[in-house]
């Protein structure tokens, strides 16, 4: 049986309640680890300025090396992992704010579709594309708005606009974009073979993230998958390019990294309370993690926040 996998999917907010449209932008001069793997009911657009990335959605890897969009759908597992600094920055926003309550063809066809999976926007555009000039213009257009009249409101950087207008010019650029899309057939439907695959990777990592304290074996994610050890490992590995155990490993350091900002708690219960039970071993991941040890990493943090 599927693990829920509900807890995998981002909690956080993207935008506000009544405007659930954000901006998250990552400048050439930031030093930044990247995007684990999520998911999220949001679609996404990501636009790579500069430099060099690793994007993974679903079960395909793509190497970006140069301008270009690509277009993340709700509910699509992904992750993105920088190779160089580089510009990027991603606009998130929930299907339902294009909506209208008029019930002409755009909203039966295209509008009411999108906000409930039944056509999705397409994977990426590239620079020679046709359409890339049109919808880097509108692009850019949102940014500058969000520019002018947003705040930000999360650790993250999240950068939200609360201004009437700006909501409506925001809207009316989104809008624009599927246009475009609609005027040269690039909305397509979404492709089934995937799903199942898809969901035993949500299913794996959501087992990871509620079982990460205790002893865990590959034996006990191939099992949740009805797969054997060997062949599970190679799936994994294609999907999120990394083993389980890798992966396994990198979540717990995580979680001893938000203990250490958090608590005060000695670095041998961290270690025990992440699911490491040999020390060495905790130490020799965290540094090969974060280039510190674990108390070198909470002085540095807290010499940071005064």
């Amino acid at each position: 049986m599927m693990a829920d996998t509900s807890r995998l999917k981002e909690q956080k907010d993207h935008g506000t309640a009544v405007f659930p449209c954000g901006l998250y932008e990552v400048e050439e001069t930031c030093s930044w680890k990247g995007v684990k793997h999520h998911w999220h009911d949001e679609i996404e657009i990501l636009y790579f300025g500069k430099g060099e990335f690793l994007l993974r959605i679903n079960m395909e890897t793509f190497r970006i090396q140069e301008e270009c969009f690509y277009f993340i759908n709700p509910g699509e597992l992904h992750s993105i992992e920088p190779l160089t600094q580089g510009l990027e920055s991603a606009v998130l926003f929930h299907p339902r704010i294009l909506s209208f309550e008029h019930y002409d063809m755009a909203q039966t066809r295209l509008l009411q579709p999108l906000s409930k999976g039944g056509i999705r926007l397409p994977r990426y555009l590239a620079g020679a594309s046709p359409t890339f000039a049109r919808v880097r213009q509108e692009y850019m257009e949102i940014l500058r708005i969000f520019h002018e009249t947003g705040s930000f409101l999360s650790e993250e950087g999240q950068t939200v606009t609360e201004n009437l207008s700006s909501q409506l010019f925001i809207r009316a650029g989104l809008l624009n974009m599927l246009a475009v899309f609609s005027s040269y057939s690039l909305l397509t439907e979404p492709e089934k073979e995937d799903d199942y695959r898809v969901e035993i990777i949500k299913s794996a990592l959501d087992f990871i993230r509620s079982h990460y304290q205790e002893k865990i074996y590959i034996r006990d994610l191939a099992q949740q998958a009805n797969m054997n050890e060997q062949y599970f490992c190679r799936f994994f590995k294609k999907a999120l390019g990394k083993s389980p155990i890798s992966y396994l490993n990198a979540y717990r350091i995580k979680q001893a990294i938000i203990l250490l900002q958090t608590t005060d708690m000695a670095v041998m219960e961290i270690c025990l309370d992440c699911g490491f039970y040999n020390l060495g071993n905790f130490l020799r991941e965290f540094k090969k993690d974060t280039g510190l040890t674990p108390l070198q990493y909470r002085k540095h943090y807290v010499d940071g926040k005064s």
